[in-house]
């Protein structure tokens, strides 16, 4: 299958069809073996990369400077000190200064306005490395996860339990109901998602076949094939952390949960770091199921293909 996406930014998977996700994850399957067979490519010889982090990192980072490396470009790290965006120099300024000296940006901070501002007055392709209310390439990691775990992605049963109001539960309904995949969340009534998302991406779900339930009942895990948690607090809300833990500690994933699934191939993900104890077991995370490590090392051969795709 070939398809153009050059020039394309990735602000949100909302922005991506079915077929378009598909044509990535297939393509990350293609670098992925040429990287495991020790293949130097060159599809990004001669690219420059600009990397914004507001946010530290290690998986975004690592994956977007050893994706575009292994392709043949200059990735360059522009931290929170080292330019002036939005505070000195306006995110407009910033964006039409590198769009003439990159070939494709990379952010990731706070606001989502920030990178749709990126992209407005860019001529380049934009990437969100995240923001706070999306996190488009970890779900084309776990996507690309789940399909060699479990062979396929339509039809099968995914359940995100903990703090249903993040990125990641936001990002994820997305890509699940883009895919076909049917899509539960677990989390207490004042953690659960923004309606008016979870309304549209009923309309993506309804296209697919698949189906999207709400719910605060943990006995919604039965028949699961994945499942998924995140930290209980978020970058920016550790104010929060104590009436989060207090909340959340009936949403743990423990071993009993895994075996509330009835289901002894249900795989357990987590886009890290995890704070082990807390949403996840040790005994989880470490075990058989857990894939939390093809996942982290999947962020890489994802990106690598959304900037060889976009450039």
């Amino acid at each position: 299958m070939d398809m153009c996406l050059k020039g394309k930014s990735l602000l949100t998977l909302k922005d991506y069809t079915k077929e378009e996700i598909e044509y990535l994850l297939n393509l990350a399957e293609q670098l992925k073996r040429k990287k495991k067979n020790g293949i130097q490519g060159d599809s990004l010889k001669g690219k420059n990369i600009a990397l914004i982090f507001e946010k530290p990192s290690t998986r975004t980072r690592c994956a977007f400077t050893v994706g575009c490396v292994d392709e043949g470009g200059h990735p360059e790290y522009l931290g929170k000190n080292d330019i002036q965006l939005g505070y000195k120099e306006s995110v407009e300024d910033t964006a039409r200064v590198l769009t003439r000296l990159f070939d494709g940006i990379e952010f990731r901070g706070y606001s989502q306005k920030t990178v749709e501002k990126l992209a407005k007055y860019s001529t380049i392709p934009i990437w969100n490395g995240l923001t706070d209310q999306y996190h488009p390439t970890q779900i084309l990691a776990d996507l690309l996860t789940i399909k060699e775990k479990l062979g396929a992605l339509k039809e099968k049963n995914f359940v995100y339990i903990g703090d249903g109001r993040n990125n990641m539960a936001n990002s994820l309904l997305i890509g699940c109901s883009k895919m076909g995949i049917n899509f539960t969340l677990i989390a207490p009534k004042s953690l659960w998602l923004e309606d008016s998302l979870v309304q549209e991406c009923k309309l993506f779900a309804k296209e697919q076949n698949s189906k999207i339930v709400v719910t605060d009942d943990i006995r919604s895990v039965d028949g699961a094939d994945v499942i998924y948690t995140d930290v209980w607090c978020s970058m920016g809300e550790e104010d929060k952390s104590k009436e989060r833990i207090d909340l959340l500690k009936p949403y743990q994933v423990n071993q009993e949960l895994i075996h509330s699934t009835n289901n002894s191939s249900v795989i357990f993900m987590h886009c890290l770091p995890a704070v082990k104890g807390y949403e996840v077991t040790e005994e989880v995370f470490e075990g058989i199921n857990s894939v939390v490590f093809d996942q982290a090392e999947n962020r890489m051969h994802t990106i690598k293909a959304v900037m060889v795709a976009t450039i």
